[in-house]
């Protein structure tokens, strides 16, 4: 952080305000500028405007219960509107450099574990009880309650396991991996390409688009997976043009007519908030409502943590400052995007960008917002990028989210085995629900036959019932009758 930053996190006297805006965002009190702010608030945009690719790429590409698939304009549409308000909202509300948007591994629940189960309103509806329900463990408190009751390594191998899962994810959506039909003598599940071999110009593409995403990345340059979205885009466009390839999959790399287009808002509002109890049990119902919540509690509190560190807001307790509003917001972003059927929105770790920029409040936010507000209009533009230039992508948050591995103790198998059961389930299952409930489970009786049930948390026995009754639905179910 800049030295003058410092030197407001220490307590020196702030400079006057120059006017309301530096009054109410307190810019020179933390030591920024309207300069910084601005260019912060850029950067953070073109960091994490690949949402605005990925979202509906990942929400598009899956089909619910009934075999519909959401329109990719209007969820380009539905992404940018959810972003650009609740991110103003946070700097308005929060006054901290934390944008949101549709959360990446969040929306790949939605698309692979839930919509499966459900139509698409019924999947957005559990979405926003999600949200509504971690608004309410802000107001009474009980948020940090659950967030103590489960170990913090598990917490670590819960984000490794979706990070896994996500890049499995831009493996398989690129052709790079492939599934094996179910045969006689088959050896493997998946394969590497088509036949066991890398061939045609789609894969070449993501292959060069993992290359450079990885480059950029090591070479800390900042917007690195949009640069390469946007590179290898431009290279399917090229290779289309001249070979006029039929194999891209979802979408085709074709420049559009048009590259202007009013947004489309026909998403807005479809979603039903009890429809899924009428598809799955009710069980399945909270735990699929717990994955979520899950999901969301620990990436919006690592984030916001980390990023007001790394702004040098915190204060001497190292807490954050307006910690309760921010909390709130978030959870209202979750119960938008189900609204909105954008998804959960949540707090991005690309925020990070921006304040290295400079940005010290929530300033920066309404650049961002402004930005995202203006992708609105420019969803044709953005409905031509291929899987394989957005796949990379995945891969690359993938890694970023993996990178949490070196903080699990593995020398202690307390925690090692259910950390390990934790990343590994998940991503062979193609589930982030199986995931957590093979390590709670794993965990608790780890404990039990050690002699140490009673360290512990209540909440987490409670759980991890609900997990075997989960796995054991379908016998339990006709045991019962009820199936």
């Amino acid at each position: 952080m800049s030295a003058q930053a410092t030197d407001v996190a220490k307590g020196s006297p702030p400079p006057p305000p120059h006017n309301a805006l530096d009054r109410y965002f307190r810019i020179g009190e933390r030591g920024s500028t309207f300069g910084r702010e601005v260019r912060g608030g850029f950067a953070t945009f073109f960091t994490m405007a690949y949402i605005l690719v990925l979202n509906p790429i990942i929400l598009g590409s899956a089909k619910d219960k009934f075999g519909h698939v959401l329109s990719t304009g209007q969820l380009v549409t539905a992404t940018a509107l959810v972003a650009a308000v609740m991110t103003i909202v946070m700097g308005v509300g929060g006054n901290l450099p934390l944008a949101i948007a549709a959360g990446l591994g969040l929306n790949a629940v939605v698309a692979f574990q839930i919509a499966p189960m459900m139509s698409w309103d019924d999947a957005m509806g559990l979405i926003v009880i999600e949200g509504l329900v971690i608004c309410v463990l802000v107001v009474t408190g009980l948020r940090e309650a659950v967030m103590h009751a489960i170990p913090q390594a598990l917490k670590q191998a819960i984000s490794v396991g979706i990070g896994l899962f996500i890049a499995f994810i831009g493996f398989v959506d690129a052709g790079f991996v492939s599934r094996i039909p179910d045969a006689a003598n088959t050896t493997v599940p998946v394969q590497l390409g088509g036949g066991g071999a890398l061939s045609g110009w789609p894969v070449l593409v993501f292959c060069l688009g993992v290359l450079l995403t990885i480059a950029l990345l090591a070479r800390k340059v900042k917007g690195a997976i949009l640069i390469s979205i946007v590179a290898m885009t431009v290279l399917a466009i090229v290779v289309d043009a001249v070979a006029d390839v039929k194999s891209w999959g979802l979408t085709t790399p074709k420049v559009p007519d048009d590259v202007f287009a009013a947004p489309d808002f026909g998403l807005l509002g479809h979603f039903s908030l009890f429809g899924a109890f009428a598809e799955v049990s009710f069980i399945t119902v909270v735990l699929l409502v717990f994955t979520l919540i899950l999901s969301d509690f620990f990436d919006t509190m690592g984030t916001v943590v980390g990023i007001t560190a790394e702004a040098g807001l915190l204060d001497e307790e190292g807490k954050v400052p307006n910690l309760g509003r921010v909390l709130l917001i978030d959870g209202a972003a979750a119960v938008a995007g189900g609204a909105a059927s954008a998804s959960s929105n949540t707090a991005y770790i690309e925020s990070a960008a921006g304040v290295g920029e400079g940005a010290r409040t929530g300033f920066a936010n309404l650049v961002t917002g402004g930005l995202f507000a203006v992708a609105l209009f420019l969803s044709p533009l953005l409905t031509i990028v291929p899987l394989q230039a957005a796949a990379p992508a995945l891969v690359a948050v993938g890694f970023l989210m993996m990178t949490q591995v070196k903080n699990i103790g593995w020398d202690d198998f307390e925690i090692a085995i259910p950390a390990f059961l934790t990343i590994a389930v998940m991503p062979f299952t193609y589930s982030i629900t199986n995931g957590i409930g093979a390590g709670f489970i794993a965990f608790v009786l780890l404990k039990a036959v050690l002699g140490k049930a009673r360290q512990v948390h209540w909440l987490l026995w409670a759980v991890s019932a609900l997990f075997v009754v989960y796995f054991a639905i379908d016998p339990l179910e006709q045991l019962l009758g009820v199936k």
